[in-house]
């Protein structure tokens, strides 16, 4: 038994779980609605304020579908409720980034400022210049539009400037002096 899959999903009071007979999952909150299509296969079942998800058979396909739904199911009951940030920390001499509404401006180094459309259910914040907060509803979201700001400007190993997440560790490199 899949040790993600078997556990249950507590749904907290203020969210309501619909699954349709296409088996497609909307969970709707106090942030927002998110929708999921899941798996035939795949059932689901409310039972005393928690959701089941349950598999068919223990063949490899359905071990996978079964853990994937379950932490899937429960990062929208998550989202809704209190929703997913990352941070981003930006490293180099005249990086700085600016939130106006939905976009965001970013100074890293090239000849002109790179401008970022937020997505739909995606806000950015400032806290301070160098640094960046992405928030929303949607996990996979919120972590790709992480990733697209990042890719504008990696961090490099010698410097340590460019684009980082809040908690990673660049691994530095010696220089040519380093050699000896």
């Amino acid at each position: 038994m899949s040790r993600i899959g078997k556990l249950p999903i507590a749904v907290p009071n203020g969210v309501t779980v619909n699954v349709s007979e296409d088996n497609t999952v909307s969970v709707k909150g106090p942030k927002g609605t998110l929708i999921q299509k899941v798996n035939p296969d795949i059932t689901l079942k409310m039972e005393n304020g928690e959701l089941l998800v349950q598999r068919p058979s223990d063949s490899k396909p359905h071990r996978a579908l079964h853990g994937l739904y379950r932490a899937l199911i429960h990062n929208m009951v998550t989202g809704v409720t209190t929703g997913f940030q990352k941070t981003l920390l930006m490293e180099g001499v005249g990086y700085r980034a600016q939130a106006a509404g939905t976009s965001l401006t970013l100074n890293v180094g090239f000849s002109h400022p790179v401008e970022i459309k937020a997505p739909e259910n995606i806000t950015f914040e400032t806290p301070a210049p160098t640094t960046i907060v992405i928030k929303g509803i949607d996990k996979q979201a919120v972590g790709q539009v992480a990733a697209d700001i990042r890719a504008i400007r990696k961090p490099e190993p010698y410097l340590g400037k460019g684009i980082r997440y809040e908690n990673e560790h660049i691994r530095r490199k010696e220089g040519k002096a380093g050699k000896k």
